[in-house]
């Protein structure tokens, strides 16, 4: 951050379900103003990215009301984003060919990120990462994304694809019939994914992540399988990233990841089992520091530490 710049920013961390934003100081992290709304995604990229502008004009106008000289605005995206800033996916809603740059900068400076990414670089500045200069960052909730934080700083490899772990392949046993069935992680291990497994089991069906752990804590050998198994299934892929690029730590977050329980319990169990080098195999794995606020934080240290 430049000594004549403003030590705060706007951060905006744009998800499937919901678009959080916040005004962040650039020192600390610490968010000084904050709103939260529901993204609606079925309404389509233009509809989301309307609410995305007007939620940058509010912290804008609130930042100001506070005497709180804002420098830009990050934007972290559930989507993959080149080092350049160019979307180049649309899993949840499209904006590949809307001008989502030059909307959101209307009236500040504004950057594209991937949401993992800027995830990871608030762990990296301010959360559980600051005392390591490469570590592993995984994300676990209604999708699994990772990134590889290198000297302080998001890898985004050369085309903004590194580490995309949601897609690692699977291969596993149906636990009615005994078939083989081919998948991949972000399908077997994630929340979504987790529901929709326990519900094809069971007798009566429940509708969310919260509702599975209650099961599990209650005794239903169905759903302490489809999460003992799933945590498994996380590690497992972990620990071949472990294998490829030696971090010196795994850092964990979103709602499932910090759940903790069944779920951590079986993916780092599986996590030290399945690397394979023995003085890796006991490296720190943590728990993320800054919760469901990384998003926006690191959104804002887009602006600020670039």
């Amino acid at each position: 951050m430049k000594a004549e710049q403003s030590c705060y920013a706007i951060g905006i961390d744009v998800g499937g379900t919901k678009i959080a934003g916040g005004v962040v100081h650039g020192e600390t992290g610490e968010i000084l103003v904050c709103k939260t709304i529901a993204t609606q995604a079925e309404r389509g990229g233009a509809a989301v990215l309307d609410d995305c502008v007007a939620l940058i004009n509010q912290l804008y106008t609130a930042a100001g009301e506070q005497k709180l000289p804002v420098n830009g605005v990050g934007i972290g995206l559930c989507e993959l984003v080149d080092p350049a800033g160019h979307i180049t996916s649309a899993y949840n809603f499209d904006w590949r060919a809307l001008p989502v740059r030059e909307r959101c900068s209307q009236r500040i400076p504004a950057r594209l990120e991937a949401d993992v990414r800027a995830a990871a670089h608030a762990e990296a500045i301010y959360g559980a990462g600051r005392d390591y200069a490469h570590f592993a960052y995984i994300t676990v909730g209604t999708g699994i994304s990772s990134a590889f934080v290198l000297d302080g700083r998001p890898w985004a490899g050369a085309r903004g694809n590194a580490l995309v772990l949601a897609s690692v392949p699977l291969t596993t046993t149906c636990p009615a019939c005994g078939a083989t069935v081919n998948t991949i992680l972000e399908e077997y291990a994630s929340g979504p994914a987790l529901v929709r497994r326990y519900n094809e089991q069971a007798a009566t069906p429940i509708h969310s992540g919260q509702a599975l752990f209650a099961a599990v804590n209650a005794g239903d050998k169905v759903a302490a399988e489809v999460v003992r198994s799933a945590g498994a299934a996380l590690g497992v892929s972990v620990a071949f990233l472990c294998n490829v690029i030696d971090p010196e730590a795994v850092i964990v977050g979103g709602g499932l990841g910090l759940a903790g329980g069944l779920y951590w319990e079986s993916f780092e169990e599986a996590t030290r089992r399945h690397i394979y080098a023995e003085a890796t195999r006991q490296l720190p794995i943590l728990p993320a520091a800054l919760g469901v606020n990384a998003g926006v934080i690191g959104a804002a240290a887009a602006v600020l530490r670039e």
